[in-house]
């Protein structure tokens, strides 16, 4: 069915380690050879033997708009002509941080980078420099990018592949990273307790979306805002996902916390690689050339990046953007909880605005041991049900996926009806 596909991971697999550029794409988690793509458009992806697919997985994120949408292309191509990258600054960058400021304003400065773990790396940096303080905390299962020191008890590739961490991490690299259980606010609390005078700041995905979505529970973010602030720590909010995803300010504007530093990524880009890392003036001005905590980029506020994301973001600005999106991805969410319960099929479906995730299990998912407790043998056999209906999902148990504003009902009917079909084969 995909011999192109197996071809050109044969190839890859000479001279790329594991034939892929990130773990997850491997289909590792969910058997079979990973598909190769030639080209999007919109709601839809081709394979490199031709086969069209809707896509759920919009380039893990970015693709809010769907993809390739003219307005972002165009944008890129007009920066294109005046040259792909300087190593100096351009009014664009001050720009869009302007437009971040505008959207988040608890960043009251930004500082642009190429990668969300860039981000979160120099945020917590930045932390430790300010604070003067050695030690961090984030939660079980929070993946926040592949520095060193943030592989500990990792979501993400890590979780679908069953890595509990990684070779080539120093000891003592980690050992002043502490894990609690995501939504575990008494976990926090003792922690704090025990080494609040060593903590520089606790980070975490206000919404998880790297262990699957997992959701805050009621009071959750709002405790752990009392807590740093009664430490002395900063609070740091990983929106990488959720910035401009579950609203044009973030997860911030939805729940209404302040952190003291956010990161930003995916949808900022408008499809390239750009992230940014931002918060309080007087945190931000440690940051060289200023102060002393130093960060550089050859590649940040790279013009093409910044032109997409400009314009990505003027567009998620139209009246009804989030109305859309909402009512899209309810309408997806009540669908497939609706066919899994009729095929009789135990799943647990958590979604927040227009990011999901459908866990084969019948328990709660309220952390990480909870999201460990889905039936991931039964979620390959589903996915590759799926990609046979022509519906491409995350290859991983562990992953969101997301609805575009460039999916429609029809597509989204479509895939409830497919899965209605694969459910009643994994009933069986």
């Amino acid at each position: 069915m995909n011999e192109r596909s197996r071809e050109l991971y044969a190839r890859a697999c000479k001279v790329i380690p594991g034939g892929v550029n990130s773990p997850v794409r491997a289909f590792r988690a969910v058997g079979g050879n990973p598909l190769f793509v030639s080209r999007a458009k919109g709601a839809h992806l081709w394979d490199a033997d031709g086969h069209e697919y809707i896509d759920y997985v919009g380039s893990w994120g970015p693709c809010i708009l769907g993809h390739a949408p003219d307005e972002v292309r165009e944008a890129i191509m007009d920066a294109a002509k005046h040259g792909s990258t300087f190593g100096a600054p351009t009014e664009r960058e001050i720009e869009l941080a302007e437009a971040v400021h505008a959207a988040v304003p608890s960043m009251a400065k930004v500082r642009l980078v190429s990668s969300g773990t860039e981000a979160t790396m120099s945020a917590l940096r930045l932390a430790r420099g300010f604070t003067g303080r050695p030690r961090i905390l984030k939660a079980d299962g929070g993946y926040h990018g592949h520095a060193d020191f943030l592989l500990v008890k990792a979501g993400s590739g890590a979780a679908t592949l069953g890595i509990p961490g990684s070779a080539g991490v120093p000891e003592g690299t980690a050992q002043d990273t502490l894990t609690v259980p995501y939504n575990d606010l008494a976990a926090a609390r003792a922690c704090f307790e025990l080494n609040g005078s060593q903590l520089a700041a606790l980070i975490i995905e206000p919404v998880a979306g790297n262990m699957g979505v997992v959701l805050p529970r009621p009071g959750y973010l709002e405790g752990l805002r009392q807590l740093c602030t009664k430490h002395g720590a900063l609070l740091i909010f990983d929106e990488v996902i959720t910035g401009f995803r579950l609203a044009y300010g973030g997860a911030q504007a939805r729940f209404g916390v302040t952190p003291d530093l956010t990161c930003l990524g995916k949808i900022l880009g408008g499809g390239l690689p750009l992230a940014a890392y931002g918060g309080r003036a007087d945190v931000m001005d440690r940051v060289a050339p200023d102060g002393d905590v130093y960060q550089a980029g050859t590649l940040s506020g790279n013009p093409l990046a910044v032109a997409a994301g400009l314009k990505t973001l003027e567009l998620l600005r139209r009246p009804g953007t989030y109305e859309k999106l909402e009512a899209l991805a309810a309408r997806l969410a009540d669908g497939l909880t609706q066919a899994a319960h009729t095929a009789g099929v135990p799943t647990y479906l958590a979604r927040i605005g227009s990011m999901m995730t459908t866990f084969f299990t019948g328990a709660d998912v309220r952390d990480y041991q909870s999201a460990k407790t889905a039936d991931t043998a039964r979620f390959g056999r589903y996915f590759t049900g799926m990609l046979q209906q022509g519906v491409y999902l995350a290859p991983s148990q562990f992953e969101a996926g997301f609805v575009s504003l460039a999916h429609t009902e029809k597509l989204i009917d479509r895939t409830i009806e497919a899965a209605r079909e694969v459910l009643r084969g994994l009933a069986a």
